[in-house]
């Protein structure tokens, strides 16, 4: 599954109808946001059938961000059930993310 992207909108109803959500704050001009895409994309497609990975922009969509308090660029955060598990902030290695994942899941 491709990711796809969330809005101050949908994001609510992306959390609580997606058994796993992983949400990651970017911005267009965020280059360890950009660093960051073809690990999610590949982690996305391994684990489609366990998660559903957004991108959210935090420019265009501020009230997200701004309700969990994201103060850098990228940060993921990881929903279970709806609840929030797991923040990450900062740009990592593809086994680094996915260890991340599985050990807040």
């Amino acid at each position: 599954m491709a990711i796809i992207n969330s809005t101050d909108e949908n994001f609510e109803k992306l959390k609580s109808e997606n058994k796993i959500f992983l949400a990651k704050m970017t911005a267009s001009w965020c280059q360890p946001c950009k660093m960051l895409n073809p690990v999610l994309e590949e982690i996305s497609e391994e684990m489609k059938d366990q998660l559903v990975i957004a991108n959210h922009d935090i420019d265009s969509e501020p009230n997200v961000p701004t309700k969990f308090s994201i103060r850098g660029v990228p940060t993921l955060l990881l929903f279970k059930d709806g609840e929030l598990k797991a923040t990450k902030v900062g740009a990592g290695l593809k086994s680094d993310v996915v260890s991340w994942i599985k050990g807040n899941i």
